[in-house]
């Protein structure tokens, strides 16, 4: 019996598996790094182990640290997690030589299924059906377009779609690069990229006594730099021949390498409704929730139940409603999904009905179809959210029994949150949840590739404008100490006040303090009373509060439509803040872990041209030169730590044509 789970992860997935441990009364055990000191995951765990350093190759990847961290803290069991280590049969084994309990499938699965070729192979020989390989070395423009993949791992790093010959030979270099970085593993191959093909997968648990569930479908086809945005299960709109074929495929590639526990079976469904195998993942997938709610299961309870040796029932529960996730990340889809870092004030998702704990069966019934809600996160209020690992924040689920209403709801959740942190995807995900192509139940992966411009656009109306008014009237109650300002005011002398001005975002916002009380230059907005933290304003005849939240430089104002995150600007600028022309500044705080070949001070580059590699939350990022002309100055170094803002290179741009002399 297991009485002590060391998990070998951090963040969201470890809170995750602390939650179920607490509930079975077994006792949990945390690692961190330098950075998750402490990380929530830490500060929940009854013990805690440093791995000392930031990245995770020193970290998170030791398999040694982590083994011997689990002897010295009396665990008896390890739980790899998501990512990481999770699909690392060499640490799966070393966890089980120490005489500890793995969490996982045995290590011969996990090695049969870690090389997506070699999965392939094997998955080919028992009839699953495959996208036949390309060399990269002997692609031609009859082969394009290709998705490069890393052989091992997930999580959408070392993949690029490549859709120009051009482009193959940098793009597997990236690829490569991004793999090694995150697995360990540079191997890449490609294969060729089919147009809005839907991400559908099979969740599956098996136990040592040759009983396998197939536990339903999930759709993950909405997804960005090949990595899922939201997910739902039962994918929608699949006949039922095809998922009695899915279903069936997936309880094959289980039997075929003698699976034991919780893995994923992943297939890509061309629009002509065909099946591929793409991978098995060897391990619990960061969607597992969508399957819980829908089946009504703890699937982490049963894995360690069938790390026990206990049996499964014959057949798993029947399937009731719908249920879909959408992972809140720490990122700015505008600018190339760049990672966004800093700390975390507030994460707040409420809705009514709040969900019921993990293997709560539910039976049909009024009562029992209360829409749910549940929050998986691995930050608190206050934390940090680093450069260093995965840019997620939470993963925010809906179970409803119908589709349309869990997505109606989710989306409502989301609109209503309060998140004051770093800039996140939240207006993103809303957006996406409601847009027709989903709704209709037709998501597919290249539905961001289609709809982002639309989808990030900045939003319509006066709503942000409104929003800076409140931040400003809201800065104005607190430096007066007033708790509440109504609209008319007494004892003021008896002369016209000066305008007072401040500048939030693109708004710079007037207004004046008078006997009569507080008014806004601008006609369409009279204030109805002002608080340090609500403000309400009416505009154009309709009355409308504002939550207003400040920390340090930004301001956050919540509504009932919708949240914006402010800038503060201060009010006389800072000369030393201003660059020159042709700056290439780190559009985000990470690592420099390459620079084009060749490049140095005095080169000619083009507009567009890459230039510097980043590398932050795993992902790797492109900075481009801004416009063709001279690099002058390049400060970036292989290696270096760099923070936002941080110079990296200087481009002198050619002169326009008018300019050029004679």
């Amino acid at each position: 019996m297991i009485t002590s789970v060391l998990v070998a992860n951090r963040g969201e997935i470890a809170c995750r598996v602390f939650r179920t441990c607490r509930k079975l009364g077994i006792a949990t055990v945390a690692v961190f790094s330098d950075p998750d000191a402490d990380a929530l995951h830490v500060r929940e765990a009854d013990t805690a182990v440093r791995l000392p350093g930031a990245a995770p190759a020193d970290t998170y990847l030791r398999g040694d640290l982590i083994v011997k961290a689990a002897l010295a803290a009396g665990a008896d069991a390890v739980h790899p997690g998501y990512g990481f280590l999770s699909e690392n049969a060499e640490f799966a084994q070393a966890v089980l030589d120490a005489g500890l309990a793995w969490i996982g499938p045995p290590p011969a699965a996990i090695e049969a299924m870690a090389s997506k070729t070699r999965a392939k192979e094997l998955m080919g020989a028992a009839g699953v059906p495959l996208l036949a390989p390309v060399d990269p070395g002997a692609a031609t423009e009859a082969d394009l377009p290709l998705l490069l993949k890393a052989a091992a791992g997930g999580g959408g790093r070392g993949m690029r779609v490549v859709r120009e010959l051009a482009a193959l030979k940098d793009e597997l270099t990236a690829a490569s690069a991004e793999a090694v970085s995150a697995f360990g593993d540079g191997e890449v191959f490609a294969e060729p990229y089919v147009e809005r093909g839907r991400h559908v997968e099979v969740q599956i648990l098996a136990d040592a006594h040759g009983t396998v569930w197939a536990l339903g479908t999930r759709d993950c086809s909405l997804q960005r730099r090949h990595q899922k945005v939201v997910e739902e299960s039962p994918a929608p709109g699949l006949p039922a021949e095809l998922l009695t074929g899915l279903a069936d495929a997936a309880v094959a590639a289980a039997r075929t390498v003698a699976y034991r526990g919780a893995g994923t079976v992943e297939f890509l469904v061309s629009p002509r409704g065909r099946p591929y195998f793409l991978e098995m993942n060897t391990r619990l997938q960061v969607e597992h929730p969508v399957t819980e709610e829908v089946f009504g299961l703890d699937l982490v309870a049963l894995q360690l139940s069938v790390a026990e040796g206990a049996p499964l029932p014959p057949a798993p529960p029947e399937p009731y409603g719908h249920a879909v996730e959408a992972r809140l990340y720490a990122e700015d889809p505008a600018r190339d999904w760049a990672p966004q870092t800093g700390v975390l004030h507030e994460l707040s998702v409420e809705a009514e009905g709040q969900g019921e704990a993990e293997g709560v069966r539910r039976r049909r019934g009024a009562a029992q179809d209360a829409v749910r809600l549940r929050t998986d996160t691995g930050y608190g209020p206050g934390d940090r959210v680093g450069p260093y690992y995965d840019a997620l924040l939470a993963k925010v689920v809906v179970w409803a029994p119908a589709r349309a209403e869990a997505l109606r709801r989710l989306a409502h959740a989301l609109l209503r949150a309060r998140i004051h942190g770093p800039g996140t995807n939240r207006e993103l995900l809303v957006r996406s949840l409601t847009h027709p192509d989903v709704l209709g139940g037709h998501p597919d992966t290249g539905f961001y590739d289609r709809h982002l411009d639309a989808l990030t656009a900045p939003a319509a109306g006066e709503g942000e404008r409104h929003a800076a008014v409140a931040a400003a009237l809201a800065d104005s109650a607190a430096r007066r100490g007033a708790t509440t300002v109504p609209a008319r005011l007494g004892g003021w002398r008896n002369l016209a006040s000066q305008p007072h001005r401040k500048t939030y975002g693109d708004h710079e916002i007037s207004y004046r303090v008078t006997r009569d009380g507080v008014r806004v230059e601008d006609d369409a907005v009279r204030v109805v009373s002002v608080s340090e933290r609500l403000v309400r304003l009416e505009v154009d005849g309709v009355v409308r509060d504002f939550h207003v939240s400040a920390y340090s430089d930004h301001v956050y104002v919540d509504t009932a439509h919708g949240s914006y995150r402010l800038l503060a600007h201060p009010r006389f600028t800072d000369p030393s803040a201003t660059t020159a022309p042709g700056s290439l500044l780190a559009p985000m705080p990470g690592t420099v872990v390459r620079i084009a070949d060749g490049l140095a001070e005095g080169d000619r580059v083009t507009a567009g041209q890459p230039l510097v590699w980043l590398e932050a939350m795993k992902m790797e990022h492109r900075v481009t030169a801004p416009a063709s002309g001279t690099l002058t100055a390049l400060h970036a170094i292989p290696g270096r730590q760099v923070e936002v803002g941080a110079l990296l290179a200087v481009v002198a741009t050619d002169p326009a044509p008018e300019e050029q002399p004679s």
